[in-house]
Formats: C-alpha cells, sequence, structure tokens
C-alpha cells in the first residue's frame, strides 16, 4: 500500500490489536514486492493487510511468499492486487469493501436529499436577488415529498442507499440486470429499464462497477432521456458516464449533477464543471475520508482476528463475484 497510508488509516487502538493478534509489524509497509527487503519480509508472510496502491501480488510474489495463505483488504477492490495466481494458490481473501461503501452511500444519500430540495438552484437564486421572493411559487415541485429516485446497480453502495433512503417518502427505482424483480422489492424499489429510471428520475444516482460493458452506460441518449431539471448523482466510476455529454447537458442549464468521480480522475483547470452553479463536483472523497479511514483499519482487524481464530472470514471474496464487482 501507499507508504503513508498506515498512519492514517490504523489508530492507536487498531494499531495494538494488530500487533496483538499477530508477528505484523504494521510499521512495515511494503509498495514494492521485488526489493531485497520486501523478499525478506515476504517469506516468512501468513497475512497480508493490503489497502490501496498495493501491488499486484502474482505469481512471482507468492514464489517469494511461500507461507502466505491470505489477503484482508482494507480498502474497495480486489481487482487491482489479487491475480489468477492468488485463486490457483488457495489464498483465501477478505475485503473490507462494506465499511468503505457507508460513507459513499452517506454522502449519496446527502446529495439525493439536497438535490430534491433544489439547494444549488435556490442558493444562486437567493444570491442573485438577496430580497424577499415567494420562494413556494417559484419551487412548487421542491422537496423529498414523493419524488422519484433512480438507483443504476444494486451494489454493496446502491443498496445501502437505498437502505438509508427507506424513512423517507421516495419512490425508488432500480435497474440492475443481475437481479430479479421480486429482490428489488425486497430492497425496497421498483425494477424497471435503465431507459425507465433514466426518464423517471427527479434524481439518478449511479452505483454499478466499472467493467467493459458499462463504459458509458449513461451515454447522450440516456442523458437525454433525464427531466429537465434533474440530478445525476456519480460516486461510481467516472467512466460509466459520457462525461462529454453530460457536460454539454450541464453546461446548457438542463440538467443537474454532483460528480464525484470524472475522467480524468483530476480534471483540467479549464474545466467548465469546477465553476458550473448547476453542479457540485468533489475529488472521489465520497469514500472514506479523515477518520472513516480508521472504521476500514477496525474491520480489517477483525478479519484478522477471526482468521488467527481458526475461522471463516465474515466478508470472503469469491473468485466467481469478481468479473461483476468494482
Amino acid at each position: 500500500m501507499h507508504r503513508d497510508l498506515p498512519a492514517r488509516l490504523i489508530d492507536t487502538h487498531t494499531m495494538a490489536r494488530l500487533a496483538a493478534l499477530t508477528d505484523i509489524d504494521p510499521a512495515v509497509v511494503l509498495d514494492d514486492f521485488t526489493t531485497t527487503a520486501a523478499r525478506q519480509e515476504l517469506a516468512g508472510a501468513e497475512v497480508i493487510v493490503s489497502g490501496w496502491g498495493c501491488p499486484p501480488i502474482d505469481a512471482d510474489t507468492l514464489a517469494a511468499a511461500p507461507r502466505l495463505r491470505a489477503v484482508v483488504h482494507a480498502a474497495g477492490s480486489v481487482k487491482h492486487h489479487i491475480t489468477a495466481a492468488c485463486w490457483e494458490r488457495g489464498i483465501e481473501v477478505a475485503s473490507v469493501a462494506w465499511a468503505n461503501a457507508l460513507p459513499v452511500a452517506e454522502y449519496t444519500v446527502a446529495a439525493v436529499l439536497g438535490a430534491n430540495k433544489r439547494l444549488l438552484r435556490i442558493r444562486e437564486d437567493y444570491r442573485a436577488r438577496r430580497a424577499p421572493h415567494d420562494w413556494q411559487s417559484a419551487y412548487a415541485r421542491a422537496g423529498n415529498y414523493r419524488r422519484t429516485v433512480g438507483i443504476v446497480g444494486a451494489s454493496l453502495i446502491g443498496r445501502r442507499v437505498m437502505d438509508l433512503l427507506r424513512p423517507y417518502d421516495l419512490d425508488l427505482l432500480l435497474y440492475d440486470p443481475y437481479l430479479e424483480p421480486a429482490e428489488a422489492v425486497r430492497l425496497g424499489a421498483r425494477s424497471v429499464t435503465l431507459d425507465e429510471l433514466c426518464a423517471a428520475g427527479d434524481v439518478v444516482s449511479v452505483h454499478a462497477p466499472e467493467l467493459p460493458e458499462t463504459r458509458h452506460l449513461l451515454d447522450g441518449r440516456r442523458l437525454a432521456l433525464m427531466r429537465d431539471d434533474s440530478t445525476l448523482i456519480n460516486t461510481s466510476r467516472g467512466s460509466l458516464v459520457d462525461q462529454d455529454a453530460l457536460t454539454a447537458e450541464l453546461v446548457s442549464g438542463r440538467l443537474n449533477a454532483v460528480i464525484d468521480v470524472t475522467v480524468p480522475e483530476v480534471l483540467p483547470a479549464a474545466s467548465p464543471l469546477y465553476d458550473l452553479p448547476n453542479v457540485v463536483l468533489t475529488p472521489h472523497i465520497a469514500g472514506s475520508l479523515g477518520g472513516e479511514l480508521h472504521r476500514m483499519a477496525a474491520a480489517a482487524v477483525d478479519e484478522v482476528a477471526l482468521w488467527t481464530a481458526g475461522r471463516p472470514f465474515a466478508h470472503p471474496v469469491a473468485k466467481e463475484a469478481i468479473s461483476r464487482t468494482a
């Protein structure tokens, strides 16, 4: 993982728990498995606690780690470092992606409620007027009563978003090609096609995984289906939305957006998205930020505790699920 990550990820209490459970020295951080020092550490390792920036654990790395039996990932996706060689070796894999999903879902719910309340539009309107106004007449459709929210993807985050939205008087639509309609109902939503969702949603929130088949899932045609003055929220990956088409819609003022992920990850300084009054643009911070990182570290240590006690992981990762997850 990135060398400066443990200091931010692991608080003192969690550090002490990890040290007590295993021979792991949390001060030892490897961001390159090919060095002599790394090979010395890998030679005796039975479990790797990985994070963002972990190098691929490939056949060469596994050859240097003959005792390795498990990987616990204290971040999101394991796609970037768990290789076919790990599965062939029978390495047990756990991920605490669920802990990172919680703040993403909270961010999304805040964005949904704010979008339906028309916060951006009203802020700009009030800033321009600086005087009394009949806000009820001007924003007769504002608010979170009987508004329609479309969720694209019943992922960990998508499911958590739907769960958090249950207390509100909202109509939830769900698009997920792998989900049966009855399961959508159990989640509190109605299963629809993606075109139907785009056309009906006051808010459309993207939570599908980044896969070849999901690139530009929301393309220009589907963005055009969205209602005038509706809001797109993207906390998944920038590639799922045709960014040029979305930018054109946002510059025109027809749509609103809350965007936490873009292509490229940091937009050029000249991008209009930084300054548009109908856009909230954040730098991929919907996931764990600041103290929220400690939840992931604590969850990872919980998994290590189970493993050292000879018990199954609470959140194992199955090889078969990799092709449909983020």
